[in-house]
C-alpha cells in the first residue's frame, strides 16, 4: 500500500480539534512541509473543512465541496475531478477566458445576434409605423392662419400673411413643361422611384444629430407629404420619421400622377401663392395651362425660395435679396432647369433656345389690405422677425401664420409723416407739367426714438401696392454731407495723427480736436495725407476738393475756418482734409459705432469717403443720429416689441445699449449741429421753442438730397431722389434732379428739410420742449497759428476778421462779410455780396452744389448767414460746381 493511502494514526493531544481547524496536531502523522515551502493558503488547507473519514470526504468531493488542490493550489489534486465551472453569462462580453485586447473583441456569434436583433427591431418599428400612418389629403390639411400685426398701442393694424391663395388643378390641366421642370431640377427619378431617397434621409438625420438645421425631404413625394402636413411643422426627428413612413405609403399606394398634381397644387411659390394656378396669376396674370416652358422653368426656381429668387426682391427680409441679386439667381436657376430638361429628353434643344431671358414678371403687390404705408410696415416687421434668430420665428413658420406681432410703429406718427411728404409732393412735384424733371420723384423717411431705438414711423413710398421699394430701407441713395458728423466725432474721439509719426498711431500719440480747430475752406483744395504729402491715386492724380458753388470759405490766402463754421455751411474741403488727418479707418469706425451698417459703407480708400459716398438707409441714418441725441449711447433700431403664439408670449424685445461715444464727444457734435439749423444750411428745419440739431446733404449730379435731424425725443431722416423702380433691374438708376419741383437744383435744405419740419411739428406737439445737454469743452484747437494778412488787389475787396462772440456757441471763425473772389476753369466771379443802400447787403446765399474727387458726390448749401453789419434778411442761394479731374460730394 502506498504511503499516501496508509491510514493515519489517531490524533493525540488535541489532534481532532486541530484537524477540525485544518491544522496538524503534534502527532498528526502528516508529513511536514518541505523546507522553504510556502505556508498553505487560506484558499487551500487552511479553510478546507475536516471530514470524519475518507468516504465522507469522497462524498463531499463528489458534491463539489472541499476538493483537494494540486500542489500549486490552482488545480484539482491527484485522483480528483475538477470542480464544475461557473454558469455561463447570457452575453459573454467582455469575453471570459481571454486576456488583453481579446477580452474586448466581440465574438462573431455576438455580432450576428446583435445585428439580427437590430434589423428585426427596425422591421418591426417600420411595420408598426407604416400601419399607423394614413395617406394625407392635401385639400383638407394644407391650411394656414393669418398673422395679426398690431400698432405700438396694441390696436390691430392688419391681419394678413398666412392666408392661402390656392386653386387646385387636376393632372391634365397642369402643363407637361411644368411637371418636367420640377422633375428635372428636383427629382429626376420621380416616375420610377419608391417615393423616398435613403441617401437624402440619412443626410438629413446626420445634420439634425449634429445640431444643424433640419432638412426637408429630397424627393417630390416627400415634399408633397410635407406640404400636406402644414398643421405640423415642428422641427423634430419624430415628425421626420412620421413623414418618411407616410412618404413610403404614398409611394406604394398613390399613383404618380396624383402625387405630382398634389405637389404642384400645394407648393408655395412666393407672393402668397400656393399652387401652380395661383402662382401663374401672381407672376404672369395668366392661367397655368397657358404657361410656356420658360415660365414653367421660372416658377420651378421659385420653389427654391421666392425670397431669394423673386425678381422684385425682398430687401426688407434680407438685405442680400435685392432685385438685381434675385434676378441674377432666378435667371441662372431657370437656365439650369431648361438645360436639364433637354438633357433628360423632356424638352427639345430648339424649343429651349427660345428662352434665354427671364420672362416679364408683374408687380408682386396686390393685397388691398396692405395699401398705403401698411405694406411697408408689415414687410419691415417680417424682415426683423426672420433676421433676428432670438425671435424663434423662421420664414416658414411665419408663412404658416398664427402669430400676433406687436410692432413699434406709432399710428399717429406714421400718418403725420405720410401727410408731410404728400403735402410737399402735391404742392411741388408736377410730373404732368415737368415730365423730364418731376417724373419718378421719390421720398423716404424714418423716425426713431433715441431712448430705445424703437422705429416710430417710416415712409416707404406712395403706396405699397404700386411702389415696390421701401424707401425707408436700403435704396442705394448716397447720403452726402449728412456723413460729416461722423468725421467730426472721429476727430473728437480718436484725434488727428502726429504728422511725424507712422500711419498707425495709438491714442496717446494722437491729438483730440476741438471744433475750434482751423481748416482750410479753400475751393479746389489740394488734399494731403496726414503727414503733409499730397494725396494721389494709383495713377498719380492729385485730389482737388471743390466746395458749394465753387466758392472758397474763409479769408485768403489760407481761407482758414473753424470746424463749427465748416459744418454750418457744409464746407467740403475742410472735412475731407480733417478725415485724412484722423484716418479714414477711424471715420469708418465712427459711423459703425453710431449705428450705420458696414454693408452700406463705400470704400474708405478715397478722400471723398468723408463727405458721404456711402448709402445707409433712412432708418439707419435716423438711428445713428439718435446716438448723438442720446449723448453717445447707441441702440439698434427695431420694429417688433413682442410676439405671441398659441402658447402665449414667445418673444419680448430687450433693448441693448452700448457706449459708442463719450457724452463729451456726442454733446459737442450735437452743439455743432445745432448751429446748422439755427443759422446754417438747415434753417428750414427750425422748430420754434425747441432745440434742434441736424445736417443737410446732397450728392454728385444732384441725384439725392437728405435732411437728418433730431431733438432729444425723436430722430428723423428724410431722403429724396429720382428713380424708376418699375424699370428692369439692369435699367434702374438714380436720375438727376436739376429743375425738379421748379427749382434749379434740389438741396437737402429744400424739400427734405421742409418735410422734416412739417412732420416734427406734428409728431412732437404733445411732447414738452427739451434741451440738449450743455457740452463740456473738448479737445485742442488745431492749426490756430495766425494767418498772414491778405494783400488787397484791384480785383479783391479788403477783408476784415470777424469779432469773436463771448458765447462759446457763437465763436465760429467766419469769413469776411465782404465778397469772396473765386476762380475756376471759367475765370473768376464775385461770391454774391453787394451794397444794400446805406449798408452791406446780406451774405449771398451760402448754398449750392459742390463737387470734388473722383468718387462722386455733391453738397447742399442753404440759407445765408448775415453778419452783424448786414441786413437781417436771410437768403438762400444755390450754385453748381464741378471739381478738377474728379467728382465729389458735399452737403
Amino acid at each position: 500500500m502506498s504511503e499516501h493511502r496508509r491510514k493515519p494514526p489517531p490524533p493525540q493531544g488535541g489532534g481532532r480539534a486541530a484537524a477540525r481547524r485544518g491544522q496538524p496536531g503534534p502527532s498528526s502523522g502528516r508529513r511536514a512541509a518541505p523546507r522553504g515551502a510556502a505556508e498553505p493558503s487560506a484558499d487551500s488547507y487552511g479553510d478546507e473543512p475536516a471530514y470524519g473519514s475518507r468516504a465522507e470526504a469522497r462524498r463531499a468531493t463528489q458534491r463539489g465541496g472541499g476538493r483537494r488542490r494540486g500542489p500549486d493550489n490552482t488545480g484539482p489534486g491527484r485522483g480528483r475531478a475538477a470542480a464544475a465551472s461557473a454558469s455561463p453569462r447570457f452575453i459573454d462580453y467582455p469575453r471570459a477566458g481571454k486576456d488583453g485586447w481579446q477580452r474586448w473583441l466581440p465574438s462573431w456569434k455576438l455580432v450576428a445576434t446583435v445585428c439580427v436583433a437590430f434589423f428585426g427591431s427596425l422591421v418591426a418599428v417600420a411595420g408598426i409605423g407604416y400601419a399607423m400612418v394614413a395617406v394625407p389629403d392635401v385639400a383638407k390639411t394644407a391650411n394656414a392662419q393669418n398673422n395679426v400685426y398690431e400698432w405700438s398701442d396694441g390696436s390691430v393694424m392688419v391681419a394678413t400673411g398666412g392666408e392661402i391663395n390656392r386653386q387646385n388643378l387636376n393632372y391634365a390641366q397642369i402643363p407637361a413643361e411644368m411637371r418636367y421642370a420640377v422633375i428635372s431640377q428636383e427629382n429626376k427619378t420621380f416616375e420610377t422611384d419608391s417615393g423616398v431617397d435613403p441617401v437624402g434621409i440619412a443626410r438629413a438625420f446626420v445634420n439634425m444629430a449634429r445640431g444643424g438645421q433640419t432638412q426637408g425631404g429630397s424627393t417630390i413625394t416627400q415634399q408633397y407629404v410635407k406640404n400636406a402636413r402644414l398643421d405640423d411643422q415642428s422641427q423634430t426627428i419624430s415628425r421626420k420619421f412620421k413623414e418618411i413612413f407616410i412618404a413610403i405609403k404614398v409611394g406604394a399606394t398613390v399613383p404618380k400622377e396624383e402625387v405630382m398634381a398634389g405637389y404642384l397644387n400645394s407648393a408655395y411659390y412666393g407672393r402668397g401663392a400656393y399652387g401652380i394656378q395661383a402662382a401663374a396669376r401672381a407672376y404672369f396674370d395668366k392661367d397655368a395651362k397657358d404657361l410656356d416652358a420658360g415660365e414653367c422653368a421660372f416658377l420651378a426656381a421659385m420653389l427654391k425660395g421666392a425670397t431669394y429668387y423673386d425678381p422684385a426682391g425682398a430687401v426688407s427680409i434680407d438685405p442680400s435679396a435685392t432685385p438685381a441679386a434675385n434676378t441674377a439667381r432666378a435667371t441662372r436657376q431657370m437656365q439650369d432647369t431648361l438645360s436639364k430638361m433637354v438633357e433628360y429628353n423632356h424638352l427639345s434643344a430648339a424649343e429651349r433656345s427660345k428662352y434665354t431671358k427671364l420672362p416679364t414678371v408683374q408687380s408682386p403687390h396686390a393685397n388691398g389690405q396692405l395699401s398705403g404705408q401698411i405694406g411697408y410696415l408689415v414687410d419691415l416687421a417680417k424682415g426683423y422677425l426672420i433676421s433676428h434668430k432670438e425671435t424663434g420665428v423662421t420664414a416658414d413658420k411665419l408663412q404658416q401664420g398664427g402669430y400676433t406681432i406687436r410692432t413699434t410703429f406709432d399710428k399717429k406718427k406714421v400718418g403725420q409723416l405720410e401727410k408731410a411728404v404728400e403735402t410737399v409732393r402735391k404742392a411741388n412735384i408736377k410730373p404732368e407739367l415737368r415730365k423730364d424733371t418731376d417724373k419718378y420723384v421719390q421720398f423716404g423717411g424714418a423716425s426713431v426714438d433715441p431712448k430705445s431705438g424703437a422705429i416710430k414711423a417710416i415712409y416707404g413710398g406712395e403706396d405699397w401696392t404700386k411702389h415696390f421699394t421701401d424707401n425707408a430701407d436700403a435704396t442705394g441713395a448716397q447720403v452726402g454731407s449728412t456723413f460729416k458728423p461722423f468725421v467730426l466725432a472721429a476727430a473728437m474721439k480718436w484725434g488727428v495723427r502726429d504728422p511725424d509719426g507712422p500711419e498707425e498711431q495709438p491714442q496717446d500719440e494722437r491729438t483730440k480736436a476741438s471744433w475750434k480747430s482751423l481748416y482750410s475752406g479753400k475751393n479746389k483744395l489740394k488734399i494731403q495725407e496726414y503727414n503733409g504729402r499730397v494725396w494721389t491715386d494709383k495713377e498719380g492724380k492729385e485730389w482737388l476738393q471743390a466746395n458749394d458753388g465753387d466758392e472758397s470759405k474763409g479769408n485768403p490766402p489760407d481761407y482758414k475756418i473753424d470746424l463749427r463754421y465748416a459744418m454750418r455751411f457744409s464746407v467740403n474741403s475742410a472735412f475731407v482734409q480733417l478725415g485724412m488727418d484722423v484716418g479714414l479707418d477711424k471715420v469708418k469706425q465712427s459711423a459703425l459705432d453710431a449705428g450705420v451698417l458696414e454693408n452700406s459703407l463705400a470704400s474708405s480708400s478715397f478722400p471723398s469717403f468723408s463727405i458721404g459716398t456711402s448709402d445707409p438707409s433712412a432708418i439707419r441714418m435716423a438711428g445713428s443720429y439718435a446716438t448723438f441725441a442720446a449723448s453717445g449711447t447707441q441702440r439698434d433700431p427695431y420694429s417688433v416689441s413682442q410676439v405671441s403664439g398659441k402658447d402665449g408670449v414667445i418673444y419680448t424685445h430687450k433693448t441693448k445699449s452700448k457706449d459708442a461715444f463719450t457724452s463729451d464727444v456726442a454733446d459737442n457734435v450735437t452743439d455743432v449741429l445745432k448751429t446748422v439749423v439755427d443759422k446754417g444750411t438747415g434753417t428750414a428745419a427750425r422748430l420754434p421753442g425747441r432745440d434742434v440739431a441736424g445736417k443737410t446733404g446732397t450728392t454728385d449730379g444732384n441725384k439725392s438730397a437728405w435732411f437728418v435731424g433730431y431733438t432729444p425725443q425723436l430722430s428723423t431722416a428724410i431722403s429724396m431722389f429720382r428713380m424708376d423702380d418699375q424699370a428692369k433691374p439692369k435699367d434702374r438708376k438714380f436720375l438727376e434732379m436739376y429743375g425738379t419741383g421748379g427749382q434749379k437744383e434740389i438741396h437737402g435744405a429744400s424739400f427734405p428739410a421742409q418735410i422734416w419740419h412739417d412732420y416734427m411739428i406734428e409728431a412732437l406737439q404733445n411732447e414738452p420742449p427739451a434741451k440738449f445737454p450743455t457740452p463740456v469743452p473738448l479737445g485742442k484747437a488745431l492749426n490756430v497759428e495766425p494767418s498772414p494778412a491778405p494783400v488787397p488787389s484791384a480785383t479783391q475787396t479788403p477783408t476784415t476778421s470777424p469779432s469773436p462772440s463771448p458765447s462759446p456757441s457763437e465763436s465760429e471763425l467766419e469769413p469776411s462779410p465782404s465778397a469772396t473772389i473765386t476762380c475756376g476753369f471759367f475765370g473768376c466771379r464775385d461770391g454774391g455780396n453787394g451794397n444794400g443802400g446805406n449798408g452791406n447787403g446780406g451774405n449771398g446765399g451760402n448754398g449750392g452744389n459742390d463737387t470734388g474727387g473722383f468718387n462722386g458726390g455733391t453738397d447742399t448749401g442753404g440759407a445765408g448767414d448775415p453778419s452783424p453789419s448786414t441786413s437781417a434778411t436771410e437768403t438762400t442761394g444755390t450754385g453748381t460746381s464741378r471739381g478738377t479731374f474728379f467728382g465729389g460730394q458735399g452737403g
